[in-house]
């Protein structure tokens, strides 16, 4: 804390002395900021608020949020909003906990035992340990479990499916072997835990065992904890198996906000709830999964199934027969958002909404601490700004928000809870974990794709040059993208189709917590992160200790993921004119049009055509309305009230009031998570998953749709005189 006080003072010094010199490392100040009238005084604010985040203060909240197990509704994580909030408060923030009561589980006895054959023995799971690392061994460090699966007993032989995927099921038909009322045992990768869930539900599994395989993420890629970044062999993989394709949140509230007032009439019961499985799930470590494996019969498996485990894999089943004992204690648990609030001084009303997540499985060095720390530094420059007189013309709204890593629970409730207040949000911007390794990437709509470029050029490199620079190299060497849900390496997939020769700027699928913003209200949302050599994902690995050995030794990369975030909200904030590119988003929408027309053709082949007409239509009248508020947001003078309400609206109107087929929460025309794929985004989800179904009338029904949507969203573009 002493250094804490003197760092601060050090820093209000600097900011008299030399209030428009920019950080040391940091570009040029640019002729102009799209958006700004003022650019120059825009670039004195930045070149302010870049000289504060400190990488020393970063370590500190990093160390003081993880000194703990605070896995979501737990005393140690309401210790961590209760520390948050005091940090809110000393920089200036107007400051409040709020409270959800939502249905959680916790393991009570979880327990998975090979029964069969003689002489084979495992018990699971085992405690996580290495030598070299004491954390792990704390008391309070949870069972391995994975959240929302239900309780349940199971013995039966075992079938490995690889990574569950809806094709390496079909694989398991064509090679005839029989699923039903079997054990499934599956590695991580590829898609969502949830989806192997709901696969082997779909085909009559009795419960699911989920592995990390050294492959994707152990020895294979390179030496293990603590020697290197990777899994360890009792490593194991916790997370929610809860189906938040179906919606995100409470359990038993889709909707509607879970605050404690709430009467149990308003709920759903939790066994009528669509996004809780129905068949038991728990997560075990390579080390555990070894025996059974190694014990299995049946054909050896197709040769991209093959894990790093030293001997062939087979399918099974059997004769290898596992006895799944899970006990879990679902109750209704209470937590704990903190919410901090900068008042706008023109437009109080539009909020610029950034967030991150706080609760985590175990220790949550990188997920999502590092997040939450850089975080807190974009808070102190924000006080520090504000302490020097600074005001933003948009209120501000920082989320620390719980319960994520069950089913994005407190983004999605306070989301709900001010569905009113939000329909007047610029944007929302989003970070998780946002330090891996040293890979920038990023995550946006379309509209605010050059909006993430352009902030990483006025943020100073970790290591030098810029931001972007910086970006531009990495993404250049980077053969190989990552999956989110494994962690490796950077997170952020190529863009369904991007638009411009520049850095690649994904698009937004879930698993975080713009989810909401998004794809329920209708909010632009972007997400920041840097990724590496991340091994130890959700597991008791994820501490500090690993944190300062492999990620960032001198949390240089949080102080710039802090600056990022911070110079994302400033403009945003104080924007005459919202930097939104509705041109790319049409332009995106086009090529995502013409690629699924393509699919749609050799899907339904020899039928009577699909006719994407009226879809195109729409989408080149969207493009060509972007287009010429571009231009005008290039040129504007005068009032831009009635710009700036154009541009925000025309994110909602892509929004479909029924919402997505079967799943009505998810309401975006334009982005969704994919149903069998949970994190990845699926583009124009109506439309390509019913071609994934075969279903060529309700595929013409998701084209009008679409269609509607389009030129809603046109419709308000155009309507800016």
């Amino acid at each position: 804390m002493a250094f804490r006080s003197g760092s601060t003072l050090f820093c209000s010094l600097l900011l008299l002395s030399i209030p428009h010199i920019p950080a040391q490392g940091a570009p040029k100040s640019s002729t102009s900021i799209f958006g700004f009238r003022d650019a120059a005084a825009e670039t004195a604010t930045e070149d302010r608020f870049l000289t504060v985040p400190d990488a020393k203060l970063a370590e500190q909240h990093l160390h003081t949020l993880t000194i703990a197990p605070h896995v979501a509704g737990s005393p140690e994580d309401k210790a961590t909003a209760d520390y948050m909030a005091q940090k809110f408060r000393e920089a200036g923030l107007d400051t409040e906990i709020v409270e959800y009561r939502v249905w959680m589980n916790y393991p009570q006895e979880i327990s998975v035992d090979v029964t069969a054959p003689a002489g084979v023995h495992m018990h699971a799971p085992n405690r996580e340990h290495v030598e070299g690392d004491p954390l792990p061994d704390d008391a309070r460090v949870i069972t391995p479990f994975n959240g929302m699966s239900p309780s349940g007993d199971a013995e039966a032989d075992v079938v490995y499916a690889n990574y569950g995927s809806p094709e390496d099921f079909k694989k398991l038909e064509q090679l005839k072997v029989d699923v039903r009322g079997k054990i499934i045992l599956v590695r991580y990768g590829q898609n969502f835990r949830g989806v192997k869930t709901f696969v082997a539900q779909e085909h009559g599994a009795a419960g699911v065992l989920i592995y990390s395989d050294p492959s994707d993420d152990g020895w294979k890629k390179g030496d293990k904890y603590p020697l290197g970044p990777w899994r360890p062999d009792t490593g194991v993989q916790r997370g929610s198996v809860g189906y938040m394709f179906e919606f995100p949140g409470d359990p038993t509230t889709p909707g509607i906000a879970s605050i404690p007032s709430l009467p149990d009439s308003k709920r759903i019961p939790p066994e009528q709830s669509a996004q809780l499985p129905k068949i038991p799930t728990t997560p075990i470590s390579y080390a555990d999964a070894w025996p059974i494996l190694e014990h299995l019969a049946g054909q050896e498996t197709p040769r991209e199934w093959q894990g790093a485990l030293p001997f062939t894999y087979h399918t099974g089943p059997g004769p290898v027969k596992v006895k799944l004992h899970l006990k879990q204690d679902y109750q209704f648990r209470t937590i704990w958002d903190v919410i901090g609030r900068i008042p706008g001084n023109q437009f109080p009303d539009e909020w610029v909404v950034a967030g991150n997540h706080r609760d985590a499985w175990v220790y949550g060095a990188v997920d999502p601490n590092s997040g939450t720390a850089a975080m807190l530094e974009t808070v102190h420059g924000l006080g520090e700004l504000l302490k020097s007189g600074w005001k933003p013309k948009r209120s501000i709204v920082l989320g620390s928000w719980d319960a994520e890593e069950f089913g994005l629970i407190g983004s999605t409730e306070w989301g709900e809870q001010h569905e009113s207040e939000l329909s007047k949000a610029a944007a929302y911007f989003n970070m998780d974990a946002a330090v891996s390794g040293p890979k920038f990437g990023a995550a946006a709509v379309p509209s605010l794709k050059e909006f993430v470029r352009e902030v990483t050029k006025a943020v100073p490199g970790a290591k030098g040059e810029n931001v972007y620079q910086n970006w531009q190299k990495t993404s250049q060497t980077t053969s190989e993208p990552a999956n989110a849900q494994d962690s490796t390496t950077n997170p952020y997939r190529p863009p369904a189709a991007q638009q411009k020769p520049d850095v690649p700027v994904t698009d937004l699928g879930s698993g975080s917590d713009y989810t909401v913003f998004l794809q329920h209200l209708g909010v632009p949302s972007t997400d920041i992160g840097t990724g590496g050599s991340y091994g130890v994902y959700h597991s008791a690995f994820d501490n500090f200790n690993w944190f300062k050995k492999f990620a960032d030794p001198d949390f240089t990369y949080e102080q710039q993921m802090a600056r990022v975030l911070g110079i994302e909200i400033l403009r945003m904030a104080g924007a005459d004119v919202l930097p939104f590119d509705y041109e790319e988003y049409g332009k995106e929408v086009v090529a995502y049009l013409d690629i699924a027309k393509k699919k749609s053709q050799a899907e339904f082949s020899g039928k009577k055509d699909v006719d994407f007409t009226e879809a195109v239509r729409a989408a080149h009248r969207f493009l060509q309305a972007g287009a010429k508020v571009l231009s005008r947001q290039q040129h504007f003078s005068g009032d831009t009230v009635a710009l700036n309400r154009a541009l925000r609206e025309a994110e909602r109107a892509l929004l479909i009031p029924d919402g997505l087929p079967h799943r009505p929460w998810y309401k975006h025309a334009i982005y969704a998570p994919g149903e069998y794929t949970g994190y990845a985004a699926v583009v124009i989800p109506g439309i390509n998953e019913a071609i994934d179904k075969h279903d060529s009338e309700r595929t013409r029904q998701e084209i009008t749709a679409l269609a509607a949507a389009l030129d809603r969203a046109a419709k308000v573009l155009e309507g800016y005189r």
